[in-house]
């Protein structure tokens, strides 16, 4: 069985995606399933997460997101049967890439993917909808009337997003960086409270914000990463992303901040802001599913809800994401 994996060259930065044959699929346990996979979706590996938690290995298996019919499950198998069709991510210490024909994965690590639902689409949604369910739900609590403010909302993690918390009842502010992405996001019902398209330069992302708000500020804000020092000590690509500085600005009394940035430093004045206005910051790391088992049920629960909201269409006008699809 043939898959693709991705080889470091020595401990130098030379690499090489290589295809692995394995004479034989591990052995179905009891609590395994094997699967034909239909669709898998291509999302880059995180080395540095892999050596913190001693998982790095020669071969690293490309492709974790996967969706595919049930061909045969183990003993003690009791969510599925053969022919139904599941969708789910393979965990960090899996062995099997998820460009395969066929794998072995276990049962907790699977849902049942809608009729409705194709395979592409499901796939191309998982990942980012665990994201978003795990900022919004499980670390800012986002409820109707509050006000969130999205970073680079047209991206595929920022649309959905944008749109569990529209349908949450939350009012959605979001930014972009072209006009093609303004575009896209203006084409998105039910309408988002405020675009600004920081391209050119010509809106200040806390004056809108606040106006917008009334000056209260924002209740959530889900950056897209931040810039830590002044613009003159960043790379290009980082000048168009908030400082620091100006995210705690727009916090609302009482806000919740959800950062991406895992290298994030807060100076005096900022942890005195933040503690003046009662406002807390969180990290968002989705992989924490993974690297824990004692909420394996929310975990499944959440996958479920986000293939229930991809079939009933609250989940829709979804960015592109790579895919490979098996004939």
């Amino acid at each position: 069985m043939k898959g693709l994996y991705w080889q470091q060259i020595s401990s130098g930065e030379e690499t090489n995606f290589v295809i692995l044959e394995k004479d034989n699929l591990p052995v179905l346990n009891d609590n395994c399933v094997k699967v034909q996979v239909k669709a898998c979706a291509l999302n880059r590996i995180n080395m540095k997460l892999l050596s913190e938690i001693k998982m790095e290995k020669e071969f690293l298996p490309i492709g974790r997101e996967i969706a595919g019919v049930v061909l045969e499950i183990g003993g003690k198998v009791s969510s599925f049967q053969p022919q139904d069709e599941v969708v789910g991510i393979l965990p960090l210490d899996s062995d099997e890439s998820g460009l395969c024909e066929v794998i072995v994965i276990h049962e907790h690590y699977l849902v049942h993917k809608p009729e409705k639902v194709s395979w592409l689409e499901a796939v191309g949604t998982i990942c980012d909808g665990v994201r978003a369910y795990t900022a919004l739900h499980y670390l800012s609590f986002v409820s109707p009337e509050k006000t969130l403010l999205v970073m680079d909302g047209a991206s595929s993690f920022g649309t959905i997003a944008i749109q569990l918390a529209q349908h949450r009842g939350a009012k959605v502010i979001s930014t972009v960086y072209s006009l093609e992405d303004k575009q896209y996001l203006e084409r998105l019902t039910p309408s988002l409270a405020r675009i600004i398209d920081e391209s050119n330069g010509k809106y200040d992302l806390t004056e809108s914000c606040l106006e917008e708000t009334g000056g209260l500020g924002v209740d959530i804000i889900l950056d897209a990463g931040v810039r830590l020092y002044s613009k003159e000590s960043e790379t290009t690509s980082q000048h168009l992303l908030p400082h620091k500085h100006d995210i705690i600005t727009l916090l609302s009394v009482g806000g919740h901040w959800v950062t991406t940035e895992e290298n994030l430093q807060l100076d005096p004045p900022d942890s005195r802001c933040l503690f003046l206005k009662g406002a807390t910051i969180s990290f968002l790391n989705e992989e924490v599913w993974n690297l824990s088992n004692m909420k394996q049920g929310k975990y499944l629960c959440m996958l479920e809800d986000i293939m229930e909201k991809l079939s009933n269409g609250v989940f829709r006008e979804l960015s592109q994401t790579i895919t490979h699809s098996f004939s």
